[in-house]
Protein backbone atom coordinates (compact mmCIF):
# COMPACT_ATOMS: atom_id res chain seq x y z
CA UNK A 1 0.00 0.00 0.00
CA UNK A 2 0.85 3.37 -1.07
CA UNK A 3 1.53 5.62 1.77
CA UNK A 4 1.49 9.65 1.10
CA UNK A 5 3.54 11.99 3.04
CA UNK A 6 1.04 14.15 5.09
CA UNK A 7 1.60 17.28 3.40
CA UNK A 8 1.61 15.69 -0.22
CA UNK A 9 -1.66 14.02 0.86
CA UNK A 10 -3.62 16.96 1.59
CA UNK A 11 -2.20 18.77 -1.70
CA UNK A 12 -3.70 16.30 -3.86
CA UNK A 13 -7.18 16.31 -2.03
CA UNK A 14 -6.93 19.78 -2.29
CA UNK A 15 -6.24 20.20 -5.86
CA UNK A 16 -9.41 17.77 -6.60
CA UNK A 17 -11.84 19.39 -4.55
CA UNK A 18 -14.44 20.91 -5.98
CA UNK A 19 -15.56 23.87 -3.62
CA UNK A 20 -13.76 27.32 -3.07
CA UNK A 21 -14.27 26.50 0.64
CA UNK A 22 -12.79 23.38 0.57
CA UNK A 23 -9.89 24.27 -1.34
CA UNK A 24 -9.33 27.20 1.20
CA UNK A 25 -9.48 24.52 4.32
CA UNK A 26 -7.14 22.06 2.67
CA UNK A 27 -5.14 25.01 1.71
CA UNK A 28 -4.48 26.57 5.15
CA UNK A 29 -4.43 22.81 6.64
CA UNK A 30 -1.08 21.84 4.26
CA UNK A 31 0.18 24.78 4.53
CA UNK A 32 0.42 24.96 8.26
CA UNK A 33 1.46 21.61 8.57
CA UNK A 34 4.85 22.37 5.69
CA UNK A 35 5.49 25.72 8.04
CA UNK A 36 5.77 23.51 11.33
CA UNK A 37 8.33 21.68 9.33
CA UNK A 38 10.72 23.55 7.81
CA UNK A 39 10.64 26.80 5.65
CA UNK A 40 12.00 25.58 2.32
CA UNK A 41 8.90 22.72 2.62
CA UNK A 42 6.85 25.87 3.09
CA UNK A 43 8.44 27.47 0.04
CA UNK A 44 7.77 24.24 -2.26
CA UNK A 45 4.26 24.19 -0.84
CA UNK A 46 3.31 27.84 -1.71
CA UNK A 47 5.02 27.34 -4.97
CA UNK A 48 3.22 24.03 -5.64
CA UNK A 49 -0.02 26.04 -5.18
CA UNK A 50 0.41 29.24 -6.46
CA UNK A 51 0.93 26.62 -9.91
CA UNK A 52 -2.84 25.23 -9.25
CA UNK A 53 -4.24 28.85 -9.10
CA UNK A 54 -4.85 28.65 -5.27
CA UNK A 55 -2.32 31.05 -4.06
CA UNK A 56 -2.74 35.02 -4.34
CA UNK A 57 0.39 36.65 -5.88
CA UNK A 58 1.12 38.17 -2.26
CA UNK A 59 1.42 34.87 -0.70
CA UNK A 60 4.64 33.72 -2.79
CA UNK A 61 6.41 36.96 -1.94
CA UNK A 62 10.30 35.71 -0.25
CA UNK A 63 9.80 35.31 3.55
CA UNK A 64 12.70 37.32 5.47
CA UNK A 65 11.08 37.39 9.24
CA UNK A 66 12.08 33.76 10.60
CA UNK A 67 10.94 32.23 14.18
CA UNK A 68 13.99 32.89 16.83
CA UNK A 69 12.35 30.71 19.02
CA UNK A 70 10.64 30.52 22.54
CA UNK A 71 9.88 34.01 24.25
CA UNK A 72 6.65 35.52 25.74
CA UNK A 73 6.01 39.11 24.40
CA UNK A 74 5.06 41.79 26.69
CA UNK A 75 1.80 42.39 28.12
CA UNK A 76 1.64 46.20 27.65
CA UNK A 77 -0.95 45.28 24.46
CA UNK A 78 -3.45 43.19 24.17
CA UNK A 79 -2.14 40.56 22.06
CA UNK A 80 1.27 39.69 20.89
CA UNK A 81 2.79 39.73 17.38
CA UNK A 82 1.56 37.46 15.05
CA UNK A 83 3.29 34.38 13.65
CA UNK A 84 6.75 34.56 11.20
CA UNK A 85 6.41 36.88 8.29
CA UNK A 86 2.91 39.02 9.39
CA UNK A 87 1.60 41.59 10.63
CA UNK A 88 0.59 42.77 14.14
CA UNK A 89 -3.31 43.68 13.69
CA UNK A 90 -4.59 44.77 17.24
CA UNK A 91 -4.26 47.34 19.14
CA UNK A 92 -3.49 51.51 18.01
CA UNK A 93 -0.82 51.59 15.56
CA UNK A 94 1.05 54.57 15.41
CA UNK A 95 2.96 54.19 11.86
CA UNK A 96 5.43 55.36 10.69
CA UNK A 97 5.22 59.45 10.27
CA UNK A 98 6.42 60.38 6.92
CA UNK A 99 6.53 64.02 6.65
CA UNK A 100 3.30 64.13 8.89
CA UNK A 101 3.95 66.56 12.01
CA UNK A 102 5.26 64.25 14.93
CA UNK A 103 8.09 66.61 16.28
CA UNK A 104 7.80 65.79 20.05
CA UNK A 105 5.34 64.07 22.70
CA UNK A 106 4.46 63.76 26.11
CA UNK A 107 6.39 61.25 27.79
CA UNK A 108 4.74 60.23 30.21
CA UNK A 109 2.13 61.29 33.09
CA UNK A 110 5.11 62.08 35.41
CA UNK A 111 7.14 64.38 32.89
CA UNK A 112 6.68 67.64 31.14
CA UNK A 113 5.04 67.86 27.81
CA UNK A 114 7.56 68.08 24.79
CA UNK A 115 4.83 68.32 21.90
CA UNK A 116 1.46 66.97 20.43
CA UNK A 117 3.38 63.82 19.25
CA UNK A 118 0.98 63.30 15.89
CA UNK A 119 -0.15 59.73 15.65
CA UNK A 120 -0.59 58.21 11.77
CA UNK A 121 -2.13 55.05 10.94
CA UNK A 122 -0.51 51.85 9.40
CA UNK A 123 -1.49 50.16 6.43
CA UNK A 124 -1.00 46.08 6.19
CA UNK A 125 0.46 45.66 2.95
CA UNK A 126 2.09 47.27 -0.09
CA UNK A 127 0.23 49.15 -3.05
CA UNK A 128 1.16 48.50 -6.59
CA UNK A 129 3.99 51.05 -7.07
CA UNK A 130 6.35 49.10 -3.91
CA UNK A 131 7.81 45.85 -4.51
CA UNK A 132 8.18 45.93 -0.71
CA UNK A 133 5.59 43.95 1.41
CA UNK A 134 5.12 44.70 5.39
CA UNK A 135 5.50 41.65 7.24
CA UNK A 136 5.66 42.90 11.07
CA UNK A 137 4.82 46.00 12.29
CA UNK A 138 5.77 47.23 16.38
CA UNK A 139 4.34 50.42 17.30
CA UNK A 140 1.23 51.45 19.40
CA UNK A 141 -0.33 49.72 22.57
CA UNK A 142 0.88 46.84 21.51
CA UNK A 143 4.76 47.58 20.91
CA UNK A 144 6.07 45.65 23.41
CA UNK A 145 4.34 42.61 22.50
CA UNK A 146 7.10 39.79 20.32
CA UNK A 147 9.90 41.87 22.22
CA UNK A 148 11.87 39.82 25.35
CA UNK A 149 13.43 41.78 28.17
CA UNK A 150 17.01 41.17 29.32
CA UNK A 151 17.41 41.56 33.17
CA UNK A 152 20.72 40.13 33.27
CA UNK A 153 24.18 41.56 33.45
CA UNK A 154 24.80 43.91 30.82
CA UNK A 155 27.57 42.52 27.88
CA UNK A 156 29.19 46.26 27.34
CA UNK A 157 29.82 46.70 31.39
CA UNK A 158 27.46 49.55 31.83
CA UNK A 159 26.61 50.88 35.24
CA UNK A 160 23.31 49.97 34.85
CA UNK A 161 20.82 46.99 35.64
CA UNK A 162 18.18 45.62 32.93
CA UNK A 163 15.06 45.52 34.15
CA UNK A 164 12.23 42.87 33.23
CA UNK A 165 8.96 44.00 31.42
CA UNK A 166 6.93 43.50 35.14
CA UNK A 167 9.67 45.46 36.62
CA UNK A 168 10.06 47.81 34.40
CA UNK A 169 6.70 49.39 34.42
CA UNK A 170 6.75 49.20 38.01
CA UNK A 171 9.53 51.34 37.94
CA UNK A 172 7.55 53.90 34.75
CA UNK A 173 10.77 53.22 32.90
CA UNK A 174 8.79 51.57 30.05
CA UNK A 175 5.07 52.82 28.95
CA UNK A 176 2.76 53.72 26.10
CA UNK A 177 2.37 57.67 25.72
CA UNK A 178 -0.38 59.81 24.78
CA UNK A 179 0.85 60.04 21.68
CA UNK A 180 0.54 56.13 21.48
CA UNK A 181 4.65 56.07 21.27
CA UNK A 182 6.95 54.05 23.31
CA UNK A 183 8.75 54.91 26.10
CA UNK A 184 12.37 53.48 27.08
CA UNK A 185 13.61 55.05 29.97
CA UNK A 186 16.46 55.22 32.67
CA UNK A 187 16.29 56.10 36.27
CA UNK A 188 16.59 59.47 37.66
CA UNK A 189 16.68 58.34 41.08
CA UNK A 190 19.16 61.72 42.28
CA UNK A 191 22.07 59.09 43.53
CA UNK A 192 22.60 55.45 43.66
CA UNK A 193 24.59 53.15 45.13
CA UNK A 194 25.84 50.92 42.35
CA UNK A 195 24.10 51.02 38.74
CA UNK A 196 21.11 52.83 37.54
CA UNK A 197 17.94 50.74 35.99
CA UNK A 198 17.80 50.77 32.38
CA UNK A 199 16.14 48.63 29.99
CA UNK A 200 17.13 46.11 26.85
CA UNK A 201 14.25 44.43 24.90
CA UNK A 202 14.93 41.63 21.91
CA UNK A 203 12.72 40.77 19.19
CA UNK A 204 11.55 37.45 19.38
CA UNK A 205 11.25 37.06 15.60
CA UNK A 206 15.14 37.03 13.47
CA UNK A 207 15.38 38.16 9.76
CA UNK A 208 17.86 37.45 6.94
CA UNK A 209 17.62 40.24 4.47
CA UNK A 210 15.19 42.41 3.83
CA UNK A 211 13.67 46.24 4.72
CA UNK A 212 13.90 47.85 7.95
CA UNK A 213 12.42 50.70 9.16
CA UNK A 214 11.93 52.92 12.62
CA UNK A 215 10.59 55.97 13.49
CA UNK A 216 11.93 57.98 16.34
CA UNK A 217 10.89 61.37 18.02
CA UNK A 218 13.52 61.07 20.75
CA UNK A 219 16.82 58.99 21.50
CA UNK A 220 18.80 59.25 24.64
CA UNK A 221 21.66 61.58 25.11
CA UNK A 222 23.71 63.25 27.29
CA UNK A 223 26.97 62.44 28.74
CA UNK A 224 27.36 58.67 30.17
CA UNK A 225 24.84 57.49 27.61
CA UNK A 226 25.61 54.81 25.28
CA UNK A 227 21.85 54.18 23.32
CA UNK A 228 21.69 51.54 20.72
CA UNK A 229 19.05 50.19 18.14
CA UNK A 230 20.93 47.27 16.31
CA UNK A 231 20.71 43.59 14.86
CA UNK A 232 22.48 40.88 16.69
CA UNK A 233 23.61 37.94 14.38
CA UNK A 234 24.74 34.62 16.05
CA UNK A 235 29.04 33.43 16.46
CA UNK A 236 30.39 37.09 16.13
CA UNK A 237 31.76 38.49 13.82
CA UNK A 238 31.00 35.54 11.28
CA UNK A 239 27.00 36.83 11.56
CA UNK A 240 28.20 39.96 10.54
CA UNK A 241 27.57 43.16 12.58
CA UNK A 242 25.56 45.92 10.82
CA UNK A 243 25.74 49.87 12.92
CA UNK A 244 23.21 51.67 11.11
CA UNK A 245 23.89 54.36 13.84
CA UNK A 246 27.38 55.04 15.70
CA UNK A 247 30.03 57.56 15.72
CA UNK A 248 33.65 56.24 16.70
CA UNK A 249 34.35 52.63 17.75
CA UNK A 250 37.56 50.85 17.85
CA UNK A 251 37.26 48.26 20.36
CA UNK A 252 35.32 45.59 21.47
CA UNK A 253 31.60 45.67 22.89
CA UNK A 254 32.27 43.32 25.62
CA UNK A 255 33.35 40.02 26.13
CA UNK A 256 29.87 38.71 24.25
CA UNK A 257 30.65 40.14 20.68
CA UNK A 258 27.01 42.22 19.50
CA UNK A 259 26.25 41.73 15.93
CA UNK A 260 24.64 45.12 15.54
CA UNK A 261 22.42 47.49 12.62
CA UNK A 262 21.49 50.12 15.23
CA UNK A 263 21.41 53.45 16.13
CA UNK A 264 24.20 54.16 18.60
CA UNK A 265 26.46 56.80 19.52
CA UNK A 266 27.43 58.00 23.11
CA UNK A 267 27.22 61.04 25.18
CA UNK A 268 26.31 64.14 23.00
CA UNK A 269 27.45 63.30 19.77
CA UNK A 270 25.55 64.32 16.79
CA UNK A 271 26.66 63.12 13.64
CA UNK A 272 26.22 59.43 13.18
CA UNK A 273 28.32 56.92 11.87
CA UNK A 274 27.28 53.66 10.49
CA UNK A 275 29.61 50.57 10.11
CA UNK A 276 29.99 46.75 9.49
CA UNK A 277 31.97 44.48 11.33
CA UNK A 278 32.74 41.22 9.64
CA UNK A 279 34.72 38.00 9.25
CA UNK A 280 37.85 37.45 6.79
CA UNK A 281 37.11 38.34 3.60
CA UNK A 282 34.72 41.41 3.31
CA UNK A 283 36.31 44.37 2.19
CA UNK A 284 35.06 47.72 0.50
CA UNK A 285 36.71 48.41 -2.81
CA UNK A 286 37.14 52.23 -2.10
CA UNK A 287 37.17 54.65 0.79
CA UNK A 288 35.87 57.46 -1.38
CA UNK A 289 32.18 57.51 -0.46
CA UNK A 290 31.01 58.86 -3.48
CA UNK A 291 32.47 55.82 -5.56
CA UNK A 292 30.75 53.55 -3.24
CA UNK A 293 27.43 55.37 -4.16
CA UNK A 294 26.85 57.08 -0.31
CA UNK A 295 26.09 60.63 0.69
CA UNK A 296 28.60 59.94 3.70
CA UNK A 297 31.13 62.43 4.24
CA UNK A 298 34.34 60.21 4.94
CA UNK A 299 34.58 56.55 5.41
CA UNK A 300 36.58 55.88 8.41
CA UNK A 301 38.09 52.71 10.05
CA UNK A 302 39.46 51.98 6.50
CA UNK A 303 38.38 49.71 3.68
CA UNK A 304 39.10 46.06 5.63
CA UNK A 305 35.74 45.25 7.26
CA UNK A 306 36.78 42.20 9.19
CA UNK A 307 36.64 42.66 12.80
CA UNK A 308 40.09 40.34 13.50
CA UNK A 309 42.18 42.81 10.88
CA UNK A 310 41.05 45.71 11.30
CA UNK A 311 41.48 45.97 15.00
CA UNK A 312 37.10 46.01 15.28
CA UNK A 313 37.32 48.96 13.83
CA UNK A 314 35.39 47.58 10.38
CA UNK A 315 33.95 49.75 7.80
CA UNK A 316 32.54 52.99 9.18
CA UNK A 317 30.85 55.73 6.94
CA UNK A 318 30.02 58.75 9.10
CA UNK A 319 26.65 61.09 8.55
CA UNK A 320 26.99 64.69 7.10
CA UNK A 321 24.45 65.38 8.79
CA UNK A 322 24.56 66.82 12.86
CA UNK A 323 20.47 66.18 12.89
CA UNK A 324 21.43 62.31 12.65
CA UNK A 325 22.08 61.51 16.44
CA UNK A 326 21.88 62.83 19.77
CA UNK A 327 20.67 66.46 20.65
CA UNK A 328 20.02 67.41 16.61
CA UNK A 329 18.10 64.37 16.43
CA UNK A 330 16.06 65.40 19.33
CA UNK A 331 15.78 69.00 18.28
CA UNK A 332 14.18 68.31 15.09
CA UNK A 333 11.65 66.20 16.17
CA UNK A 334 13.53 63.08 15.31
CA UNK A 335 13.58 61.08 12.26
CA UNK A 336 13.36 57.96 10.32
CA UNK A 337 16.40 55.20 9.48
CA UNK A 338 16.27 52.64 6.96
CA UNK A 339 18.78 49.66 6.55
CA UNK A 340 18.25 47.72 2.97
CA UNK A 341 19.49 44.65 3.00
CA UNK A 342 19.19 42.64 -0.45
CA UNK A 343 21.70 40.71 -3.18
CA UNK A 344 23.15 44.20 -3.68
CA UNK A 345 24.76 44.58 -0.48
CA UNK A 346 23.34 46.76 2.56
CA UNK A 347 22.59 50.53 2.64
CA UNK A 348 21.61 52.35 5.75
CA UNK A 349 19.24 55.63 4.79
CA UNK A 350 18.47 58.89 7.25
CA UNK A 351 15.73 60.81 6.90
CA UNK A 352 15.21 63.65 8.98
CA UNK A 353 11.65 64.72 10.44
CA UNK A 354 10.31 67.06 7.28
CA UNK A 355 12.36 64.72 5.22
CA UNK A 356 10.71 61.47 5.26
CA UNK A 357 9.66 60.47 1.65
CA UNK A 358 5.94 60.19 1.44
CA UNK A 359 5.92 56.39 0.39
CA UNK A 360 7.31 55.57 4.04
CA UNK A 361 4.45 56.78 5.77
CA UNK A 362 1.88 54.52 3.50
CA UNK A 363 3.68 51.33 3.89
CA UNK A 364 4.58 51.30 0.26
CA UNK A 365 8.40 52.11 0.54
CA UNK A 366 10.53 52.59 -2.75
CA UNK A 367 14.09 52.34 -1.69
CA UNK A 368 14.85 53.34 -5.76
CA UNK A 369 13.18 56.79 -5.18
CA UNK A 370 14.98 57.53 -2.28
CA UNK A 371 18.42 59.41 -3.56
CA UNK A 372 21.95 58.02 -2.23
CA UNK A 373 22.13 55.89 1.28
CA UNK A 374 24.12 57.93 3.80
CA UNK A 375 26.21 54.39 4.04
CA UNK A 376 26.51 51.72 1.07
CA UNK A 377 28.32 48.73 1.61
CA UNK A 378 28.10 46.74 -2.24
CA UNK A 379 28.35 43.45 -2.59
CA UNK A 380 30.85 43.24 -4.88
CA UNK A 381 33.49 42.68 -2.27
CA UNK A 382 31.47 41.75 0.78
CA UNK A 383 28.50 39.14 -0.10
CA UNK A 384 25.60 40.19 2.08
CA UNK A 385 23.95 36.55 2.46
CA UNK A 386 27.82 34.94 3.88
CA UNK A 387 29.00 37.77 6.04
CA UNK A 388 25.35 38.36 7.72
CA UNK A 389 22.46 36.15 8.71
CA UNK A 390 20.05 35.62 11.19
CA UNK A 391 19.81 38.78 12.90
CA UNK A 392 17.42 40.14 15.83
CA UNK A 393 16.41 43.75 16.34
CA UNK A 394 17.76 45.41 19.98
CA UNK A 395 17.04 48.68 21.87
CA UNK A 396 18.63 49.65 24.86
CA UNK A 397 20.45 52.01 26.81
CA UNK A 398 23.59 51.37 28.78
CA UNK A 399 25.64 54.07 31.08
CA UNK A 400 29.09 53.98 30.58
CA UNK A 401 30.42 50.70 29.79
CA UNK A 402 33.22 50.14 27.47
CA UNK A 403 32.37 52.67 24.74
CA UNK A 404 30.92 55.73 26.88
CA UNK A 405 33.08 55.07 29.72
CA UNK A 406 36.66 54.79 27.54
CA UNK A 407 35.05 58.43 25.93
CA UNK A 408 34.73 60.44 29.22
CA UNK A 409 37.48 62.29 28.76
CA UNK A 410 38.15 62.34 25.31
CA UNK A 411 36.29 65.62 23.16
CA UNK A 412 36.55 66.67 19.58
CA UNK A 413 33.80 64.60 18.35
CA UNK A 414 30.49 66.59 16.38
CA UNK A 415 28.56 67.94 19.33
CA UNK A 416 31.66 67.15 21.68
CA UNK A 417 33.29 69.91 21.96
CA UNK A 418 34.47 69.39 25.36
CA UNK A 419 35.00 66.41 26.98
CA UNK A 420 32.00 64.95 29.62
CA UNK A 421 34.57 64.97 32.28
CA UNK A 422 35.03 68.60 31.55
CA UNK A 423 31.95 69.49 31.43
CA UNK A 424 30.33 67.47 34.42
CA UNK A 425 32.97 67.92 37.24
CA UNK A 426 33.17 64.12 37.53
CA UNK A 427 36.71 62.62 36.98
CA UNK A 428 34.87 59.05 35.91
CA UNK A 429 31.70 58.14 34.18
CA UNK A 430 30.85 55.85 37.06
CA UNK A 431 30.92 58.70 39.86
CA UNK A 432 28.86 60.56 37.66
CA UNK A 433 25.76 58.11 37.02
CA UNK A 434 25.69 57.34 40.79
CA UNK A 435 25.85 60.31 41.71
CA UNK A 436 23.69 62.76 39.18
CA UNK A 437 20.30 61.02 38.76
CA UNK A 438 18.57 64.33 37.13
CA UNK A 439 21.18 64.29 34.28
CA UNK A 440 19.23 61.32 32.87
CA UNK A 441 15.92 63.59 32.46
CA UNK A 442 16.72 62.72 28.37
CA UNK A 443 17.80 59.31 28.16
CA UNK A 444 14.99 57.90 27.06
CA UNK A 445 13.63 56.80 23.34
CA UNK A 446 10.68 57.43 22.33
CA UNK A 447 9.62 55.15 19.18
CA UNK A 448 6.81 55.77 16.89
CA UNK A 449 7.28 51.97 14.95
CA UNK A 450 9.86 49.71 13.63
CA UNK A 451 8.24 48.19 10.65
CA UNK A 452 10.37 44.86 8.60
CA UNK A 453 9.82 44.47 4.51
CA UNK A 454 10.11 41.91 2.17
CA UNK A 455 9.77 41.42 -1.94
CA UNK A 456 7.74 39.80 -3.66
CA UNK A 457 10.70 38.82 -6.05
CA UNK A 458 13.79 37.31 -4.71
CA UNK A 459 16.10 39.94 -2.38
Amino acid sequence: MLVLPATLHLLLLAIASDTVSAKRTLRRRASDFATRKTTSLARDLRVALGSVGMLPRSDVAQSVIFCKGSGQGASLGSTGTSGSGSTSSSGSSGGVAGNASATGSTKGATSSTKGTGTKTGSATSATATSAWHLTQTYAGSTFFDGWDFWDTADPTHGVVQYLSQADGQSAGLIQINAAGNAVMSVETTPTVASTRKSIRITTQQSFTGGLVIMDAVHMPTGCATWPAFWSNGPDWPTGGEIDIVEVNLSHHKGTIKWINFGIQGVNDYTDNQATIHTAPGCSLPTDNPAQLGASASAVTGGTDCAAATSGNAGCGMRSPSNQSFGPGFNSNGGGVYAMKWDSSGISVYFFPRGSVPSDIGTDAPDPTTWGLPMANWPAADCNPWKYFYTHVAIFDTTLCGDWAGSAWTQSGAPGQDQSCATRTGYSTCEAFVQGSGASFADAYWEVTSVKFFNTTAPL
